[in-house]
């Protein structure tokens, strides 16, 4: 697997972990089918990225190291913050739900990072949209409405966008119509 293949599937994964976490907060009638869709949705994507070999562009055409030190640097980042939150939330504010939404929030942001290192600009918009959903969560999450409606909005919703992104980035360029990129 080529290295913009590993970045794709590191996406999808996330993404399907994000639905697969978040959608205990329903019922089982409704969590198990909205599991068994986001199953097959990541083994679709899994055979859609080995069959797209294709490097990401750049703004300058020249292709980025993908897993380099800037890489490294935003992850560290974005780990650091994420438990810096996580412990904020859960044991000294006690608030575990919104949990779901500070882990989108902070995921959003180091997409913002991951746009700049890997010069990828059109990766903003999956940034801006993580970002909203988790900003959105925590907020819900911190009022405390019901913990569904949180899980949506902080976890479900972020992983579509996930798989969304992936899937359109795992598109031949031939199947691509000027209107959709």
């Amino acid at each position: 697997m080529q290295k913009n293949q590993l970045g794709r599937l590191v996406g999808a994964v996330f993404g399907l972990v994000f639905i697969l976490r978040n959608v205990g907060a329903y019922p089982a009638a409704v969590c198990i089918p909205l599991r068994a869709l986001a199953i097959l949705a990541f083994l679709w994507l899994f055979r859609a990225i080995r069959r797209t070999p294709t490097s990401p562009t750049t703004t300058d055409g020249a292709a980025p190291a993908l897993f380099g030190k800037g890489y490294r640097l935003v992850v560290a980042a974005e780990v650091v913050l994420g438990m810096g939150g996580l412990i904020a939330l859960n044991p000294v504010l006690h608030l575990p739900e919104a949990s779901v939404g500070w882990i989108s929030l902070v995921v959003g942001l180091h997409f913002f990072g991951l746009a700049a290192v890997w010069r990828r600009p059109t990766i903003h918009r999956l940034a801006a949209a993580l970002t909203a959903c988790g900003t959105l969560g925590l907020t819900l999450g911190v009022a405390q409405v019901p913990y569904p409606l949180t899980a949506t909005i902080g976890g479900i919703l972020p992983g579509v966008l996930l798989l969304a992104s992936v899937a359109r980035d795992t598109r031949t360029p031939a199947d691509r119509t000027p209107a959709l990129g």
